[in-house]
């Protein structure tokens, strides 16, 4: 799987994300803001939620704004089948019925799931729990996820 192209789409994502938020932000600003939101009463509250809203998306927009950041200045490391896993590691995982899933060790923007080539690939930090259950294995060794007790993981590849 090509890294490169990965983390160009993950910087594609989060710029389209950020805008999103953005965009977001002012629309609920402006509402809060109108003129006709002027509470009358103390039960005239849209104004009032409204701001809540124009905040929360102005604060969610400067966590993806840092994130973008970090991914832009980012270096991919190259990973052989023996080398122990670290930041930039695109790992595929194996459960016990043969179900894969593909993990970047990113960063920042933990959580986030994108559709690459015929494939998902989700993004986790080092700080996660899965992060920090795969640091330093490598190919064939088994993890086993905080909160998914009893269910092992193989780890198959890392690129």
């Amino acid at each position: 799987m090509d890294k490169d192209a990965l983390l160009t789409r993950i910087i594609s994502r989060l710029e389209d994300d950020y805008a999103a938020q953005l965009q977001a932000a002012k629309t609920a600003h402006a509402t809060a803001t109108h003129e006709e939101n002027i509470p009358d009463n103390k039960y005239a509250t849209l104004g009032l939620e409204a701001s809540y809203l124009a905040q929360g998306y102005a604060n969610r927009a400067q966590e993806i704004r840092h994130a973008l950041q970090a991914f832009r200045q980012l270096t991919l490391q190259r990973f052989s089948e023996n080398s122990p896993i670290r930041q930039t590691a695109l790992v595929q995982l194996e459960d016990e019925e043969g179900q894969r899933r593909w993990l970047f060790l990113g960063p920042a923007a933990g959580g986030l799931r994108l559709s690459f080539g015929k494939r998902e690939v989700m993004v986790i930090t080092p700080a996660s729990p899965l992060g920090k259950a795969l640091l330093g294995k490598q190919c064939g060794d088994l993890v086993e996820i905080a909160g998914d007790v009893g269910r092992e993981y193989e780890i198959v590849s890392i690129a």
